[in-house]
């Protein structure tokens, strides 16, 4: 073998290895996103212990909270680079964040809330769908078929088996949930195109997001003073669904697979179900484990190809 074959195995082994730090790093940072997933799946059960504290109320509230556990870092580190974030940086941050829950409220005060619920959860199938755009991202069908078995099982979940009957007195309760998914989904997939924005910048993004909330607090509602326990479950919205989620989030989809991200968000109504049920504010149903069925299927589906590649990792 002469010097010149040597020299070619070794960039050949070389790339092989750098592709699978690639893969191992992309996959790491798709767990990483995944557990906003499960952070989520908290958000019903500490909204109900938060007692009638309304919805803009508990947003800027626990906004504020996710906002502060992230400002040190953020402080420290990126100050400077936030003075020198593009307009577009901050549009995507702040409209994602607050766009989302504005229009979901919106939803539930103009449309019944199961209806709205189920509109507004089309975001994880347009995430699926808008990843095609993104450069090196293909879609396939295996994408697409187990977003939709993830679909069917939230739609089965959030009915009870029982149907949704569209009416149109409620329509601006349905384009805003609508409008929901959109936003949500545009923000989740456009997050790609700013990689070297660093994550702790989200905490400026949730204390701008806390302070609009609590804009629309004064103009369209009343104060509720959260009593003892309540605090508590404020609080750990804030660490938590409302807050910490949109850290981890925001890592996973700008370096992991945004496709499987989108798949794997249909467990968040899940687990949310179970944990009210084990708490005993939800009865288990046939809807609950036929949908187990469904996302569960959906989600292995959807990752066929990442799950291929793990195998040939290790």
């Amino acid at each position: 073998m002469d010097a010149r074959e040597t020299r070619a195995d070794a960039a050949t082994a070389g790339d092989e290895r750098d592709g699978a730090g690639r893969s191992a790093g992309r996959l790491r940072a798709t767990g990483v996103g995944a557990v906003a997933v499960l952070l989520w799946a908290s958000l019903a059960l500490l909204t109900t212990l938060s007692g009638r504290v309304p919805p803009f109320q508990l947003t800027a509230m626990a906004f504020t909270v996710g906002g502060l556990i992230g400002l040190p870092r953020a402080v420290r580190g990126g100050a400077a680079l936030a003075r020198g974030l593009p307009g577009g940086a901050w549009a995507l941050g702040i409209g994602g964040l607050f766009g989302y829950h504005f229009f979901y409220f919106l939803a539930l005060r103009n449309a019944p809330a199961v209806d709205a619920g189920l509109i507004a959860y089309l975001w994880p199938l347009l995430i699926v769908v808008f990843s095609a755009l993104l450069p090196g991202e293909r879609l396939r069908w295996w994408h697409t078929a187990g977003a939709v078995l993830g679909l069917g099982g939230t739609f089965l979940l959030v009915t009870g088996g029982q149907g949704v009957h569209l009416r149109g007195e409620y329509l601006l309760g349905y384009t805003a949930a609508a409008v929901c998914a959109l936003v949500w989904s545009a923000y989740s997939v456009a997050n790609r195109r700013y990689p070297q924005v660093p994550t702790d910048m989200v905490a400026f993004f949730c204390l701008a997001t806390a302070a609009l909330a609590a804009v629309c607090h004064l103009l369209f509602e009343d104060t509720v003073r959260p009593d003892g326990w309540q605090w508590l479950a404020v609080f750990a919205l804030g660490l938590g669904p409302v807050g910490g989620a949109f850290y981890v989030w925001d890592h996973g989809t700008k370096h992991g697979d945004i496709r499987l991200l989108g798949t794997f968000s249909y467990f968040a109504p899940l687990l949310s179900t179970t944990l009210l049920v084990a708490a005993g504010r939800a009865d288990a149903s046939w809807p609950v484990a036929a949908a187990t069925v469904l996302i569960a299927g959906g989600a292995t589906l959807a990752s066929a190809d990442a799950l291929r590649a793990a195998r040939r990792g290790n």
